[in-house]
């Protein structure tokens, strides 16, 4: 597996649109449930164990070489909030531009030809990890990593929480990261879509929902 490629794609800097969402955050931060490291923590802990898994297993399933379509139609399925859907295809297009750039693929022209409007950021992302030499497993730690590290930022923006306690409690969630992306990679290894993660967030909808309704915002999402 290529290091040097799993770190450019965990790179909050890579081009691919993720600086400017929070991941439900900003709305958790309007809505007080989020207000300190704390409860900063126990967002991120409840978002990696659920859209954070869901993710890792598509990209996992992606890497390992399972239909483009069908997943995309498996994470369409597994996103019920209009707003995460269309917030999703258009981090799948920004991804998928900068993919091309960096590690030009059959596979990725063939994903931009088969999604004109974008492709599902989790499917694009297992993707660009084939096509970078990464393994399931590099894929799946990747979206399980972009499931916290954004919202973790975005806590510092919103809250001028110390980033040295946002990287301790980043850091704390290592082992767990780590047993979300095993799990992925074992529910991607069946090629079984039925068989992949499929954890809701009912709360995490509800707010993408309401952030999407804001007139004044400091992130896309």
């Amino acid at each position: 597996m290529s290091l040097a490629a799993l770190l450019l794609l965990s790179d909050g800097r890579f081009p691919a649109g993720g600086h400017a969402h929070s991941g439900g955050a900003e709305a958790a931060v309007k809505a007080g449930r989020v207000h300190d490291s704390a409860s900063m923590a126990a967002f991120l802990t409840g978002r990696l164990h659920t859209s954070g898994l869901t993710a890792a297993g598509l990209a996992a399933a992606a890497a390992a070489g399972q239909g483009h379509a069908e997943l995309d139609e498996a994470a369409d399925a597994r996103t019920p909030a209009p707003a995460l859907r269309a917030t999703s295809r258009r981090l799948g297009r920004q991804l998928l531009r900068a993919a091309r750039a960096a590690w030009p693929h059959p596979d990725l022209d063939r994903l931009a030809a088969g999604h004109p409007r974008g492709a599902h950021q989790p499917v694009v992302l297992g993707v660009a990890a084939r096509a970078a030499g990464l393994t399931p497993g590099g894929a799946a730690a990747v979206a399980a990593y972009e499931s916290v590290n954004g919202p973790a930022t975005a806590c510092v923006r919103l809250l001028g929480l110390d980033p040295y306690e946002v990287a301790a409690a980043l850091a704390r969630l290592g082992p767990q990261l780590d047993a979300v992306a095993a799990t992925a990679v074992e529910a991607a290894s069946h090629h079984d879509v039925d068989r992949l993660p499929a954890a809701s967030a009912p709360l995490l909808d509800l707010y993408a929902e309401q952030h999407h309704s804001w007139k004044v915002r400091l992130f896309a999402s």
